[in-house]
């Protein structure tokens, strides 16, 4: 028992793959030994028996011959040319006959005795017989049976001999009787027919011995091939139980490992989602953070522009103050003088105010959408930017379809359009381009409203171009960008308009015969608004 713990114990730390590879070849291997073994045996024992029958059983029928000739035809027409009853010329042809057949089937026989070259499959019975059987038998039996071709071998020729003497008494014509060398040739025959039939008796037992030989090579045969089947049956057993258990143990080691990861992964899914939400609300806040930047960099810039529509306004209402004062100096302040300045003042505040409006107007997040046209949106984001692009020598184009009618959020999509103008407007500042110009250009496709910003700015590095849509990044001053403005404009478009947006390094005439290296944002708003 404890032996077979040890054994179990050691094939237990060979590799499964070691042990499988082990059953494969074992059985592939055991399988295919017992077939080339199988497969030769039957062909050694078919060759057995194929040859039992070409050298013991052919042989027997010439010796019989032999011995017929010798007696019928040779003795017997000796007999009768004695008694008259055939002429010398017939008994000549008849014995010469006989002995000529006698003597083809005479070298067959020694030549059937001879060792044929064995197929080489017989290498198999060749082995069975050196070890199964004894050799002194074999020999005993080639000694025997030596001796008995010498004695037949001297018979023959003693027989010819007393043929020939006999013959030529008779062709002589001699009186004296031939009884005494009939008698004689008789006796000689009586006795090689009596070898004969030892040789052939020799051979009879020679036959069954060889065939109890190959039974026995059979049998032996049937029993390895047995033991080899019954001994990979077992060790393919054996290896096969093995194998299971390490299947066994295989299974259920992944099924630990596998409860083991879903126990970690729904941990981890329980983690992750505190952390998307937090996250979630991390990045709300940003957002809104962003929002809130990108609108105190317009706010700067709104602040400007007001300041530059309320200086010419409020320099209008000082020179209608000071008439007043001017006026009564000289004593002609009079009613109408009054009331015509007051209009003019009552004029230019309504003015001021407007202008109040429209910018507080730009700041207040939409909550609803409405119908308005692409072109009513563009014009109302040139309003507000028109004093710092007149004053930087800016031209603008606006190529836009009147018609074009979208269902969405206006303010929004007007503050995305002032920080593509603000941009276009900073790369022309830095630029030496004298002519510097923004196309605005909006047309109709099937599906979308596609409004492209060209300016021939010089467009932006190839490097960097990828990245401007990008939370804080910015090309400019720290304390003149925040690279917020296109990271928002992108936000608004794509996820509240469910719009596209991309930049691209073009080449364009803008409407004059020389190319420009410009800078293209093109927008692509839906004609159909989700909700």
């Amino acid at each position: 028992m404890k032996r077979f713990k040890n054994i179990t114990r050691i094939l237990n730390k060979i590799s499964f793959q070691h042990k499988t590879n082990f059953l494969i070849f074992l059985i592939a291997g055991g399988m295919l030994s017992i077939m080339i073994l199988a497969e030769l045996s039957l062909f050694s024992l078919k060759y057995d028996f194929d040859m039992l029958y070409k050298k013991r059983t052919v042989p027997l029928v010439q010796l019989e011959e032999i011995k017929d000739l010798y007696k019928v035809n040779v003795y017997d027409t000796l007999f009768d040319l004695k008694q008259g009853i055939i002429k010398y010329p017939q008994a000549k042809e008849v014995i010469s006959l006989a002995k000529q057949i006698i003597k083809k089937n005479w070298i067959k026989f020694n030549e059937s005795l001879k060792d044929e070259p064995k197929p080489f499959f017989y290498f198999f019975t060749n082995i069975a017989q050196r070890y199964l059987f004894e050799k002194q038998n074999q020999e005993n039996f080639k000694i025997l049976q030596n001796s008995i071709l010498k004695n037949i071998n001297k018979k023959m020729k003693e027989i010819d001999n007393e043929i020939n003497a006999i013959l030529i008494v008779k062709k002589q014509s001699r009186t004296q009787d031939i009884t005494p060398l009939l008698k004689k040739l008789y006796l000689n025959i009586g006795l090689s027919n009596i070898y004969l039939t030892n040789l052939i008796n020799f051979d009879l037992k020679k036959a069954a011995l060889e065939k109890r030989r190959t039974s026995k090579v059979f049998y032996y045969t049937f029993a390895i091939s047995l033991f080899f089947i019954v001994i990979i049956f077992i060790v393919s057993i054996l290896s096969s139980v093995f194998i299971m258990d390490n299947f066994k143990e295989l299974h259920n080691s992944l099924e630990k490992k596998v409860d083991d990861k879903t126990k970690e992964l729904q941990r981890l899914n329980k983690n992750l989602e505190i952390k998307v939400k937090k996250e979630v609300e991390n990045n709300r806040k940003k957002d809104r953070i962003m929002f809130q930047q990108a609108k105190l960099a317009s706010l700067g810039e709104m602040l400007q522009n007001i300041a530059h529509q309320w200086r010419q306004p409020l320099g209008s209402l000082s020179l209608i103050i000071q008439s007043f004062q001017t006026k009564n100096m000289v004593g002609k302040l009079t009613d109408d003088f009054i009331e015509q300045k007051v209009n003019d003042g009552l004029k230019i505040a309504e003015n001021m105010s407007a202008t109040i409006d429209d910018f507080r107007n730009f700041f207040n997040p939409d909550r609803t959408k409405k119908y308005f046209t692409i072109k009513e949106c563009i014009e109302h984001s040139l309003e507000l930017t028109k004093y710092l692009l007149e004053k930087k020598g800016i031209d603008v184009y606006l190529i836009s379809d009147k018609e074009m009618l979208i269902y969405s959020y206006f303010n929004e999509l007007s503050h995305v359009f002032l920080n593509i103008i603000k941009n276009s407007e900073d790369a022309l500042s830095k630029s030496n381009i004298e002519d510097k110009k923004i196309f605005i250009i909006s047309k109709k496709s099937k599906e979308f409203a596609i409004i492209s910003f060209i300016d021939n700015g010089g467009g932006i590095d190839e490097d960097i171009k990828n990245k401007i849509f990008e939370p804080y990044f910015t090309t400019k001053h720290k304390s003149s960008g925040t690279g917020v403005g296109l990271y928002m404009s992108k936000q608004i478009i794509e996820k509240h308009i469910h719009g596209q947006i991309r930049y691209e390094n073009i080449k364009h005439r803008l409407g004059t015969n020389k190319m420009y290296n410009c800078a293209m944002f093109e927008i692509k708003i839906p004609l159909k608004m989700k909700n």
